[in-house]
């Protein structure tokens, strides 16, 4: 074989090989960041949580369900805050309404969106398919009459942190909480030596976060293994009003002492102006 024409078939199979590696990675990535295969929707899911209104959006890829938890004391003529919670990318909304029952004891309404593909919701989860949806959520709480518009909070854990950062890049939050979250994908990829441009879902929160005049409060495990506390340090550093608390604790036990979490988020949102300073 010619040396011209060995050289060209050796750089065909290397572009053939690159292509494969290319496609590979595209499909583990997503399986990998969202791991629905993981989670199994229980049947009865909700039956027997006080207030629970099951909400349903219809996107271009089908229906999405969200839980809405009243606060206590809400009402059309006594509007709330709420929050919309964003759980970690191996879990439903079903896991969280006894956790966040402490939001509704603050006269705090929750909202739990689920991601496509999730539980019982349609469709295939990606980071414009979430956004999307959180953003049509987000306009159905608020053009709700027990809700205070102006006193909505993004909450987000691991992976959601990023979802509820993306949906700020459209609609503005009364404040963040953050709960070992990331400064984005593409900076947890990197640690796998994977290259910026062949991440598809970015999630790229820390830029978000430079933009917003919001308060931030940040909670993160000093052991995190998955999501290391740099991280956290660097969403602070990004952020104009953060607030950084740190637990001895990895990525799935963080926070250690739930009550002494709920203490720092309700002492942060009344900082904020979120809760109502009357309530006890």
């Amino acid at each position: 074989m010619k040396p011209r024409r060995r050289w060209l078939w050796s750089l065909l199979a290397v572009l053939v090989v690159a292509g494969l590696g290319y496609l590979v990675l595209n499909a583990l990535q997503r399986a990998v960041l969202f791991p629905s295969y993981a989670t199994r929707a229980q049947r009865n899911a909700g039956d027997g949580v006080a207030g629970l209104e099951r909400l349903w959006i219809e996107g271009d890829q089908g229906r999405v369900e969200a839980w809405l938890l009243p606060g206590e004391g809400v009402s059309p003529e006594a509007p709330g805050p709420a929050v919309i919670f964003a759980h970690g990318n191996a879990e439903l909304i079903e896991h969280w309404p006894e956790v966040m029952g402490r939001y509704r004891r603050m006269g705090v309404s929750v909202l739990l969106p689920e991601y496509r593909g999730y539980g019982r919701s349609e469709g295939t989860p990606s980071e414009e398919g979430i956004t999307e949806d959180f953003v049509a959520f987000y306009d159905l709480l608020v053009a709700r009459p027990e809700v205070d518009p102006g006193r909505v909070v993004f909450h987000g854990r691991s992976l959601g942190g990023g979802a509820v950062c993306a949906l700020a890049k459209h609609r503005p939050p009364a404040a963040f909480v953050l709960q070992s979250t990331f400064t984005s994908v593409t900076a947890v990829a990197s640690r796998w030596f994977v290259p910026r441009f062949l991440v598809r879902d970015r999630f790229e929160s820390i830029d978000v976060l430079r933009g917003t005049d919001a308060p931030v409060l940040i909670v993160h495990g000093r052991r995190d293994t998955l999501i290391p506390v740099s991280h956290a340090h660097d969403l602070e550093r990004a952020t104009r009003r953060a607030r950084l608390v740190l637990y001895d604790a990895d990525h799935n036990d963080c926070p250690p002492d739930w009550e002494s979490f709920w203490r720092d988020v309700e002492g942060f949102l009344g900082e904020a102006g979120v809760l109502d300073g009357s309530r006890d």
